[in-house]
């Protein structure tokens, strides 16, 4: 089975203050660790870039020009993938993610799964709020037994990835447009390390968990 990876980093990181997936952590830029990263699955990794990018690819064997939103951005990955049997969609800006979460995934779409994501079971009561003028107001509690909060890497069979995008023109992830015209997507364990990337002090997170590691 032949496997592609996507790299999305085609933010332009309003909340950072910059593009966050271009910030430099451990002598590397955040981008270059999730190209590496994705290395471990795939034969073929593919780098979306803003169009104002000026670097030199991060490690990438591909680099693109992305879209106005995430899913034209993902889109433009799809069509330097090839023929390949699994596409791996993964966010630029989570570089801390293991070895062992990318083959997780890739292994649960081997199995069956027309597309695997990681999730990570929520420990904190979540509450339902509607507005009213400027205050937030408690609506509903909301049971978190059946919820998670999901990652990237997520992987999917290339023919229903490229099937959802033309199905739909967005959406948060790549497994809400594989669900959306039915596609089965499973979840893996998620990891706790696998941060994201948004705010600076998310760098110095990182880091620390690269010195543990």
């Amino acid at each position: 089975m032949s496997v592609a990876a996507i790299v999305v980093a085609a933010g332009q990181g309003d909340r950072f203050g910059g593009p966050k997936q271009f910030a430099v952590l451990d002598h590397d830029s955040v981008a270059g660790h999730s190209v590496r990263a994705s290395r471990c699955v795939a034969d073929r990794v593919i780098l979306v870039v803003p169009a104002n990018y000026q670097g030199r690819g991060e490690g990438a064997d591909v680099v693109v020009t992305g879209g106005l939103t995430r899913a034209a951005s993902v889109r433009a990955g799809l069509h330097e993938c090839g023929d390949v049997d699994v596409v791996v969609v993964h966010d630029a800006a989570r570089p801390m993610a293991s070895a062992a979460l990318f083959q997780a995934v890739v292994d649960a779409v081997l199995s069956g799964a027309d597309g695997a994501v990681p999730g990570l079971a929520i420990t904190d009561t979540v509450k339902r709020f509607v507005r009213d003028g400027d205050i937030a107001v408690v609506d509903d509690t909301v049971a978190r037994a059946d919820l998670v909060t999901v990652q990237t890497p997520q992987a999917f069979r290339r023919v229903l990835l490229e099937k959802a995008h033309a199905a739909r023109d967005d959406a948060t992830d790549d497994a809400a447009l594989v669900e959306a015209i039915g596609g089965r997507v499973v979840i893996v364990d998620g990891e706790g390390d696998n941060v994201k990337i948004t705010v600076p002090g998310d760098l110095a997170r990182a880091a620390a968990i690269g010195r543990n590691q």
